[in-house]
């Protein structure tokens, strides 16, 4: 008999491409009340300090808020794969790295590079004011001159580590791997790529944050582990982080 705790593998596909056995539903559930809850402690950390979470607030008050929605985030994953999956997170959500994955780094800086850059053309062509190269920028830079010293270091670490590390377990190891099991490949990694996009709350920065949630969702799709797509990430946010140096 097969036991249901263990890891489902469809037939037809690489054995690497391993999928969760915590159920779509599930899934679901516990990504939009860990998402929830992280609002909440966001918005608790950020009235606490006496921000609004604007473009002038300081890089330790973002950080301290992040982290606190970093720990709803692995708080939610953590109880899931204990109650419905084999309570062991790092087979439940694909959480393994090779050799090759070292790829994924080389694929965000050209996704940075040349995809954003081929995504934007048109539409900086068609509304300039809109999605112009200074509006793309703004945000980042923004991020860049509020810091200085440590801070520097803070954000860095925030960005090139953190948010890829996090953001690849809740999305494309909670999410993705457990509606690919149920649902057709193609309608998920599209599906999850635009939650990505909109979650960040940024719409000029939508269309590239989709196509960049693409190749994420591919390269975890592809592996059937996060490993690449962590990589890809890291690549991406160090890239840009850099372009605005």
């Amino acid at each position: 008999m097969t036991d249901p705790r263990k890891p489902v593998v469809r037939s037809g596909i690489r054995p690497s491409q391993t999928l969760s056995p915590i159920d779509a539903t599930s899934a679901v559930v516990a990504f939009l009340a860990a998402w929830f809850v992280a609002q909440v402690l966001s918005v608790i950390v950020l009235s606490i300090s006496g921000e609004t979470g604007g473009t002038d607030t300081p890089i330790g008050v973002l950080a301290v808020a992040l982290a606190a929605t970093w720990f709803a985030y692995i708080a939610g994953m953590w109880t899931v794969s204990e109650r419905s999956g084999t309570a062991d997170p790092v087979n439940d959500f694909g959480i393994s790295m090779l050799p090759i994955d070292a790829i994924g780094f080389g694929i965000g800086v050209l996704a940075q590079l040349v995809v954003i850059r081929l995504v934007y053309l048109p539409l900086e062509n068609l509304w300039p004011t809109v999605f112009g190269d200074d509006e793309l920028k703004r945000n980042a830079e923004g991020l860049v001159d509020r810091a200085g010293g440590l801070m520097t270091v803070l954000l860095f670490v925030l960005v090139v580590l953190g948010a890829p590390v996090v953001e690849e377990l809740f999305y494309r190891g909670l999410l993705q791997r457990s509606l690919l099991a149920r649902f057709n490949d193609t309608f998920v990694v599209v599906g999850v790529a635009a939650l990505f996009a909109l979650i960040h709350f940024r719409p000029v920065e939508y269309p590239g944050l989709f196509a960049f949630g693409l190749i994420l969702g591919l390269c975890a799709q592809i592996t059937g582990r996060l490993g690449m797509s962590i990589t890809a990430h890291i690549g991406f946010n160090l890239t840009g982080l850099i372009l605005v140096l």
